[in-house]
């Protein structure tokens, strides 16, 4: 890999974890996107539609669609937010708390299965770099310095 550019090697590794978590989803009749909104809602209180797809990083278009899929194969339920009534909150039915908690269990082994293989010195440090690359870009430094303004 050391002639690899480093988006390359996190774009390909997203991409075979993305697979990997969509295989797994398939055997469910779910996508990992539906995993990942079950486990973005909060459980209890439900979650403003408007705060989901930030906290998810989708497209309202995605987004939209994901929660159409869910809501038609009962996973959740959108209500009129009480505080804003112009606002909705989606909340998880008794089918969707159980899926959350499959959709749970799949991403805790994924983490233990990493863990297991990948020392925890080099997964801090993993940690670590992936940190600093989000707070580079967050921080606009990579394609907003002095130098390229020039």
């Amino acid at each position: 890999m050391k002639d690899k550019t480093i988006d390359y090697v996190l774009r390909a590794t997203w991409q075979a974890v993305a697979r990997m978590y969509n295989e797994e989803a398939t055997k469910y009749g779910a996508t990992m996107a539906t995993g990942f909104a079950l486990l973005s809602i909060d459980r209890e209180n439900g979650t403003p539609s408007t705060a989901l797809g930030p906290k998810m990083g989708m497209e309202a278009t995605s987004l939209t669609r994901t929660l159409k899929s869910m809501e038609d194969k009962g996973l959740i339920i959108r209500k009129k937010n009480p505080v804003d009534g112009r606002g909705v909150l989606i909340y998880l039915t008794k089918l969707g708390k159980e899926k959350r908690e499959l959709s749970k269990a799949t991403v805790l082994k994924f983490n233990e299965t990493v863990k297991q293989n990948i020392s925890e010195e080099k997964l801090n440090h993993f940690m670590e770099v992936a940190e600093i690359i989000n707070e580079l870009i967050l921080d606009k430094t990579i394609f907003n310095s002095e130098e390229d303004s020039k």
